[in-house]
This record gives structure tokens, sequence and C-alpha cells, in this order.
């Protein structure tokens, strides 16, 4: 059974902590979702230690515990500051990897130290899960707090092999991300209607599968839609769309299937679909108005262009109207959209999650979840 951070009693929690969170965003809203989580370590813990990742670091190597050569983008020290700025605390940032010089700064540190290590992905063993970096990361530390839900669907050392090596719990927003997921899939209030859009649809289907028969209705819109139009004859001439062919097979059966919707009007430029006309946001509107749960996942249109977005903007303020409702929405391209439109308190929740938040909804077990979901070893490592 999962250990929840806020089920558990202070006194389990006043030891080093080693926090795994996710500032994999171009801006700050994964750390503001987890500021809670921070600000109650803050308290309760002697000191912080957290651990994170930026990117798919490439060219670059560890030098003597340092990393060198890799993009300057990539690593944390920004992240640092902003934190800091958030929780109105210290936060320090280590530029290396020597753990043995961690662990006794660690040590040396006053009680509610706060401290940042750099990108975990310039380290082979993150991403290899492996057992041996697992442990290094463990030895920082009494007890492990996992609240990175975008990343969950990742077996990597910070996310899965650590929780071997330390008492592990869900910290605040991970505990949320759970809860209201899967209030969405388990007996979710009917009518269920699923908006599906972006450019590929591959990333889609199982969702799709899963909901099969649970969905009401599926409202598609983007690559998914051009692809299944396609097959349906349309020409859609320069628009995205899926050539996979099993990808293709999938999406034809999709296309048979009676709960399916996609649009029937376009906004056309240079032969390419680049988002729903008037009509298909009506379609869609209907459909919305009358839901009792909504999941939405991938811009219906073009929304880096303000002249493509206007099916994305409808289809956010209809479910913003839909006061009877419990609405969720995911996906770093999608919540960015609805934030520049501040239009995502419009959503009972906004998942933190983008591919982690689809393998969820698929049915399919995260790695980070199930570690935690485990029986935990209790080695003595530090």
């Amino acid at each position: 059974m999962i250990k929840y951070l806020s089920k558990t009693p202070r006194k389990a929690l006043s030891g080093v902590a080693l926090l795994r969170l996710d500032f994999n965003t171009k801006d700050d809203w994964r750390m503001q979702a987890v500021l809670p989580t921070v600000r109650l370590l803050a308290k309760t813990a002697s000191k912080v230690v957290i651990v994170s990742h930026r990117g798919r670091p490439e060219g670059g190597e560890i030098v003597n515990g340092m990393p060198k050569g890799f993009p300057a983008n990539l690593h944390l020290n920004r992240d640092a500051k902003l934190l800091a700025k958030l929780i109105k605390h210290k936060v320090k940032f280590v530029s290396h990897f020597r753990f043995g010089e961690i662990k006794a700064m660690v040590a040396r540190a006053p009680k509610g130290s706060v401290f940042l290590l750099d990108n975990l992905r310039f380290l082979k063993g993150e991403e290899a899960n492996d057992p041996a970096f697992a442990r290094e990361l463990a030895s920082l530390a009494d007890f492990y707090v996992n609240d990175a839900f975008a990343v969950d669907h990742r077996a990597n050392a910070s996310v899965a092999a650590v929780t071997k090596f330390l008492p592990s719990y869900a910290g605040l927003e991970l505990e949320a991300e759970i809860a209201s997921l899967s209030k969405a899939m388990v007996k979710p209030a009917h009518p269920l209607v699923l908006i599906l859009g972006g450019a590929k649809a591959s990333d889609k289907l199982g969702v799709i599968a899963f909901f099969k028969r649970k969905a009401d209705w599926f409202l598609l819109g983007g690559g998914s839609a051009n692809s299944i139009l396609a097959l349906q004859g349309m020409d859609v001439k320069q628009s995205f769309k899926e050539s996979d062919p099993k990808i293709l097979a999938t999406l034809a059966a999709v296309a048979k299937q009676k709960n399916v919707v996609v649009p029937e009007d376009f906004v056309w430029h240079k032969g390419a679909i680049l988002d729903m006309g008037p009509e298909s946001i009506a379609l869609f509107r209907k459909r919305i108005s009358g839901a009792k749960t909504i999941i939405w996942s991938g811009p219906l249109g073009l929304i880096e262009k303000k002249a493509y977005a206007k099916a994305s903007i409808a289809v956010a303020q209809a479910i913003g109207r839909n006061k009877k409702a419990f609405s969720l929405s995911g996906g770093g391209e999608t919540v960015m959209f609805l934030k520049k439109y501040r239009l995502d308190k419009n959503f009972s929740f906004i998942s933190t999650g983008g591919g982690a938040m689809l393998d969820f909804l698929a049915g399919e077990k995260l790695p980070g979840i199930e570690a935690l979901n485990t029986p935990q070893a209790t080695l003595k490592v530090r």
C-alpha cells in the first residue's frame, strides 16, 4: 500500500528528506503545484534534499563529479533561485555529484536547510534505473518522498529504484493526482466525455481503448481527427496525419465506434487543417454542456497562433460553464495554453503529467507509483 505524506505522523518525517520533484517545464507551473509538499517538509524534516531533472541532456560528461559540456539551460541553478523565491527560504544549489561531499555538507548544515542537486539526467545511472546510483541518492537522507507525477511513467533511479533503500511516501500533489485521475476512471459520473487532440494519435490510443465502453462520447480533434477523416475518404491535403499502418488500423476501428465525434468543418491555411470551424465548435459545446465528467488532453488546433486557437478556447470556456461536471486536463502543451488564456481555473483538476497522465488513464502501471506500492526495503544506507 502507498504511504501518503498527508497521513503520516510528523515524527516519522523528522529526519533528512530526499524529495523527487519535476521541474521539466518552460515556466514554473509544476513547481507551483508541489509547493505545499516542499513547505510541509521544510517544517517537519530536519533538512530537505531535492532532486529533479530537465530535458534529455546529450554531449556532456562528468569530470570529478562535475558536469561538463552540457547545455546551460539544462542545469538547475535557476530553478534553485526560483524555488527559494517562491518558498521564501534559502535553497542551496549543489553543482556537483560527489556524493560523499554532499552527504557531509548536508550533515553540517543547520536544521531547516534545503538543497537542490543539479540535473540527475546528467548521470547515466538515473535513466538506467541503476540500483547502485539509487543507493548513493538514498545515502543522503532518512526517508524519500515522490512528488514528481510527471515522470512517474519512467523507471528512473530517483523514481523507482530508490524506494528499495528508504522508507518512501507519496507527496501531496502525487496523492491528488492519483485521487483525481482515479475518480475519472472508477465509476465516473455520466455522461463521461473525453476530448482528445494534439498532433499524434498514437499517444491517445491507450486512453481510447480503456474508456471504449466507459465513455459516452469521444470528441476528437487534431491529428487523431485528421487521420480518421482521411481513412473515411476525405482529402486532408497537407494536414498532419498518422502514417504508421498499425496506428491507422487501430484508428479505423476507432472510427467505427458510435460514440466518436470528429469535426465537420475546418479552418484551413496553405492546404492544412489548423483548427475546427464554428459548426464543429457548436457540436463539441453541446456534448460538453451535458457532461458530468470531462477529460481533456491535447489542443484542437495550432494554438501557438491565436487565429487557430479559437476552438480550444471555446472548448475550455464551455467546460468552465458546466458547473455540474468534474473536469480535468493535463499535458504540458495543453496546460501552458490554458494558463496563457487564464482558463486553467475552469477545471476541477489540472494534472502535472503529460505522458504519465495518459498512461495512468490508459490503465497502465506507472513505475514510480508501483515502486511506492510494493514492499520497501529497510536497508541502512546512511
